[in-house]
């Protein structure tokens, strides 16, 4: 059996599937409503819609090291092989970004925002 690989249908959203070891399909994990941040100073938002997404910032965007990160690496690479919830991924994401100082895009004010 191959191991598991990940794949975004064109709406963002779908469940997980399997397929056999012998096709280059990927798996889809649904995500839920995508999580929108200020990321800057200047106010810019970064919209997170998948799961695969916030992995990426994680690994090679994110501006601190620091243990919220490295627990959020875990707990999503833990969804992304079928091993964790995907409701703990998200949750361990939103404290990772709280603790490099981003602010949920909901209580920013409207002039400050500008979309990444």
């Amino acid at each position: 059996m191959a191991s598991p690989r990940f794949h975004i249908n064109r709406s963002g959203l779908s469940s997980a599937r399997f397929f056999s070891s012998e096709r280059n399909d990927l798996i889809e994990i649904h995500w839920g409503e995508p999580l929108s941040f200020v990321v800057s100073p200047e106010g810019d938002i970064q919209k997170f819609s998948t799961i695969e997404q916030a992995r990426y910032w994680l690994r090679r965007r994110w501006p601190v090291e620091n243990d919220a990160r490295q627990r959020a690496i875990h707990h999503l690479e833990a969804a992304m092989d079928c091993v964790g919830s995907v409701g703990s991924a998200r949750r361990s994401f939103i404290a990772a970004a709280r603790s490099a100082g981003f602010v949920a895009e909901d209580l920013m004010s409207p002039e400050r925002r500008t979309l990444s």
